[in-house]
């Protein structure tokens, strides 16, 4: 079944970054999840993207529950196309929803309460244990910059394995 619409929750704006490229890519319309409960009829069929947190997709109960999804996105720090295993338990997804894992960003003075809490001392305790490291792989010194430096790594190429399957989905 073709997606009638993107509906996305964020917090710190990556999320919604990504919603708005594909909506651009797609011509779907996006909103939050927010406005899809009140707006979008029971059952639409949606990609739905959530940010991460612990593994877990935020709004993803909520969304399944009114929503028929035909994907789900799932926006975090670490590289596009890693962590499925730990989302789709986390989750407990079911089998053969599409997921992608799209990597986000980390921006420390964009986050609140509890949510920045947990990333000031996950922050420090990880940047420190790969800073130590002296094996070093690509995605960790990425993940390193990010924890030190905060950045976006939103991009259109990150989305290209959503933007292929919506191209077969469409067909």
């Amino acid at each position: 079944m073709k997606p009638s619409a993107i509906v996305y929750t964020s917090n710190t704006g990556y999320t919604a970054q990504y919603a708005s490229l594909l909506g651009g890519e797609t011509g779907l319309p996006v909103c939050s999840l927010e406005d899809a409960l009140k707006n979008l009829p029971q059952n639409s069929p949606i990609v739905y993207l959530g940010w991460l947190t612990a593994g877990k997709v935020q709004g993803y109960d909520k969304a399944v529950t009114k929503f028929n999804l035909q994907a789900l996105c799932a926006v975090g720090m670490a590289k596009s196309g890693s962590q499925m295993e730990d989302v789709t338990k986390s989750n407990n997804l079911p089998q053969g929803l599409p997921l992608f894992t799209l990597q986000g960003g980390f921006d420390l003075h964009k986050l609140r309460g509890i949510y920045k809490f947990m990333m000031l001392v996950m922050s420090k305790t990880v940047a420190k244990k790969l800073a130590a490291k002296p094996d070093r792989t690509a995605d960790e010194d990425d993940m390193l910059d990010l924890f030190q430096n905060g950045g976006n790594r939103v991009s259109l190429e990150n989305l290209r394995p959503v933007l292929e399957w919506y191209q077969e989905v469409s067909a």
